[in-house]
């Protein structure tokens, strides 16, 4: 790895065409893997793309003029100072706020690069067109800093945040929701049958323990397992089992923790006061995310999540 100051301006050139083949190609990447979610979006990436080629076919014709046919191959990686790029394919999902903050770096870093090359260049034609260059970039900075205002209408990016929000809620929130009524139900019943047979805090805390660790396992394996994201949307499986099963096991957890304080009535009411809470939780997540009318949340929570309570008492009692 050399430093830039090191570079000669046969050099400088030669990293130039590497830097915009490559900015092209990763805008060509976004514009491609937000086509089918955010058009609007995909069709400003695709312009800049076309632009960095235009960049990059100018170089190579000044290049040609002054030092022959052949470009050595000199990338980014090969020179101290840039900042490495995570590859677009080896992306899961592209936000659009992922992708935005991605393209304002590419252009503060390019355009950092122009200037200081058409600082350090002798050659009048070069140190020129560097310095077009690094103009372009600053209007490709500003662009991809306001992305959506300047090249996308209002209504069209109400649509795409809405998109966005979907996306979100199909592939983070639905999956986590699922887990934690699954976690913070069905592991009331076997926690406070176990309490109330027993009598003893250390007895129920064990079977909580244990209720939720292999809830938050099998809740995960089926969500990961249900469907692979390609028809649905819904993501990849992986992440959606990972968010599933981690908070299943949080639900069942919460009540389960009380049960860490010998005294077995002390715990016992905090486990119920910790059950309202989640309860609570769960019906405020159901009225913000997925727009269930607030009455019909608490409903449908605590009702089954109370059924569930009583149950457990009603066996342990027994």
């Amino acid at each position: 790895m050399r430093d830039f100051s090191e570079l000669t301006e046969r050099e400088i050139l030669a990293l130039a065409i590497s830097l915009e083949e490559e900015d092209s190609r990763i805008y060509a990447d976004y514009a491609e893997a937000l086509r089918s979610e955010y058009p609007a979006t995909a069709c400003m990436f695709a312009e800049m793309s076309r632009e960095e080629g235009d960049h990059r076919r100018q170089l190579i014709e000044l290049y040609q003029k002054k030092f022959g046919e052949h470009i050595p191959l000199i990338r980014r990686q090969d020179v101290r100072g840039f900042l490495r790029r995570k590859p677009v394919w080896q992306m899961r999902e592209l936000r659009l706020d992922t992708v935005r903050k991605q393209a304002e770096l590419m252009e503060a870093e390019t355009l950092r690069f122009y200037r200081q090359a058409a600082s350090r260049s002798t050659d009048a034609s070069i140190r020129k067109l560097l310095g077009d260059l690094a103009e372009a970039e600053v209007r490709h900075e500003l662009l991809a800093g306001e992305l959506m205002q300047k090249n996308v209408p209002e209504h069209v990016r109400e649509k795409e945040e809405q998109a966005a929000r979907r996306l979100f809620l199909l592939r983070i929130v639905q999956p986590g929701l699922a887990g934690l009524m699954d976690g913070s139900v069905s592991t009331l019943a076997p926690l406070f049958a176990a309490a109330f047979a027993t009598g003893r805090s250390w007895d129920a805390f064990v079977v909580g323990l244990a209720a939720s660790i292999g809830a938050g396992i099998s809740m995960g394996f089926a969500e990961a397992l249900s469907d692979d994201g390609s028809l649905t949307g819904r993501g990849e499986p992986l992440m959606r089992g990972f968010v599933c099963g981690l908070m299943t096991t949080f639900g069942g957890l919460g009540h389960s923790l009380p049960y860490l304080i010998p005294a077995f009535w002390t715990a016992t009411a905090l486990a119920c006061a910790v059950v309202v809470v989640e309860l609570t939780a769960i019906a405020w997540v159901r009225w913000k995310y997925m727009e269930t009318p607030p009455i019909a949340a608490a409903l449908q929570v605590v009702l089954g999540g109370g059924l569930v309570f009583l149950t457990g008492i009603l066996i342990g009692r027994s």
